[in-house]
């Protein structure tokens, strides 16, 4: 299926550069960093944030890159462990982090094309091998790539034992702050101090929903057909829609179990018939869960996710009214929103190591299902490097096996409440959201962005 903004001729980008950047200033002595229990679930996947900016008011593509570079280096001072090195504890067989400054690497390219003809939508096409190169020697990377009306786009490549996507909006939102000489509004917490109570106790759900594995386990999870990664654009107005639907019975639902619930039910038409249950997930972000103060952790810097599984029948789900299904949504998510929660299973990984941990429906061990992930937090309009505001931001994974869906919400760079949702999904799901009466699901193409 063709959409408008899909590149006509060759897309081609040529590497130019590569530049391994050190933290400047205060450098802290050489020191190993401990992974905590919650970092152990990240799965070490790869995890890409991608940015593009169009034509910058002032300087060419080299003095930008310089200045960027400049920057990264004082920023890379507050985030030390992002400028180290990830390796494998041989007396545990678990991951730890080396903060020895080996650097964070930049990678400077050229795109043949202009800003505006790349493909938004298909981002098999538009970023794998083109905008994102993965160099498992470094956790965090940088490729910045020039195209030939001036624009530029920015890809943030991060391993997952760094951090969350809340330690990484932190990162790039202290970035940006530096890059136009503000002062920083976070002063991070790397302490990794989330450890597991004495002794560990846990309810035996936990065994039902999560599964020791080793990295070899993710890396050949069996193949599946979840493979196409897709860029929308969602309109406000539908984003309304959808929550009024969801609280005709007088209840509130927010704005993504409204959404959550109407992609459920789409989503059971695109699953086979010899199945009668399917599932959906949604992260949760733990740090407002974790201590009476909400505030206390919003620095913390690491992994802080649980994964919160709601389960209904086909039946249910095509049969229910869009407030039935947001009241499965929310009360799947409210069952993990609470600190005891995070405890359990803070204290399940303890019980379980050594190792890395991950929910077996990710693991594509739970049949056919879909995560969800809200980051209408995450900062898009915020990463201004000094050459101006991204007309996008947003979220996606280099990952080729994955045993489950996943879309992740973004807000939409024009400011309107809109928002952007970049998903990778099997096929039969992706035309069920497409094909749909409502037109919720607006395949990304240049007009939705503002230039």
């Amino acid at each position: 299926m063709e959409f408008e903004g899909a590149v006509h001729g060759q897309y081609e980008v040529d590497f130019t550069k590569k530049t391994i950047v050190k933290a400047t200033g205060c450098v802290p002595e050489p020191h190993i960093l401990t992974l905590s229990n919650l970092d152990l679930l990240s799965g070490r996947f790869p995890v890409t944030y991608f940015y593009f900016y169009g034509k910058p008011l002032v300087a060419n593509f080299t003095s930008i890159v310089d200045s960027l570079i400049i920057s990264l280096a004082k920023t890379l001072c507050h985030f030390f462990p992002f400028a180290g090195r990830i390796v494998q504890n041989q007396s545990t067989s678990e991951p730890e982090i080396i903060c020895d400054n080996t650097g964070a690497l930049v990678v400077e390219a050229h795109a043949n094309i202009a800003l505006q003809e790349l493909n938004f939508y298909n981002l098999n096409q538009s970023l794998e091998g083109k905008l994102v190169s993965i160099n498992h020697d470094f956790p965090l990377q940088i490729q910045v790539t020039c195209y030939t009306c001036g624009g530029i786009s920015i890809t943030f490549t991060f391993d997952h034992a760094l951090g969350d996507a809340s330690a990484f909006g932190k990162f790039l939102v202290t970035w940006s702050e530096i890059a136009t000489n503000k002062d920083i509004s976070c002063l991070p917490d790397h302490r990794r101090y989330l450890r597991a109570r004495v002794p560990p106790t846990y309810d035996p759900w936990v065994d039902q929903s999560f599964v020791s594995c080793t990295l070899e386990d993710i890396i050949n999870m069996p193949s599946t057909n979840i493979s196409l990664k897709r860029l929308y654009h969602i309109d406000v107005s539908s984003i309304n829609r959808l929550q009024r639907l969801a609280c005709t019975d007088g209840s509130k639902r927010t704005k993504i179990e409204a959404f959550s619930a109407y992609v459920w039910k789409v989503m059971v038409q695109a699953i086979d018939d010899s199945h009668q249950h399917c599932k959906m997930g949604w992260l949760i972000d733990g740090r407002t869960r974790m201590c009476k103060d909400q505030n206390s952790m919003s620095n913390y810097i690491g992994n802080v996710l649980s994964l919160a599984f709601g389960e209904a029948s086909m039946v249910e789900l095509k049969q229910g009214s869009l407030t039935d299904v947001a009241k499965i949504v929310h009360d799947a998510i409210s069952r993990v929103t609470n600190r005891a929660h995070f405890l359990d299973l803070i204290d399940w990984i303890e019980c379980h190591r050594p190792g890395l941990m991950l929910s077996k429906v990710v693991l594509g061990r739970a049949g056919p299902a879909l995560v969800v992930s809200s980051g209408r937090r995450f900062p898009v309009a915020e990463i201004d490097f000094g050459f101006g505001s991204p007309v996008l931001g947003t979220v996606c994974s280099t990952i080729e096996r994955i045993g489950v869906g996943y879309i992740n919400q973004r807000p939409s760079a024009r400011g309107d409440g809109s928002w952007t949702v970049s998903a990778i999904l099997w096929p039969e799901l992706a035309a069920a959201l497409e094909s749909d009466s409502d037109r919720v699901f607006q395949p990304m193409t240049a007009n939705h962005l503002p230039f």
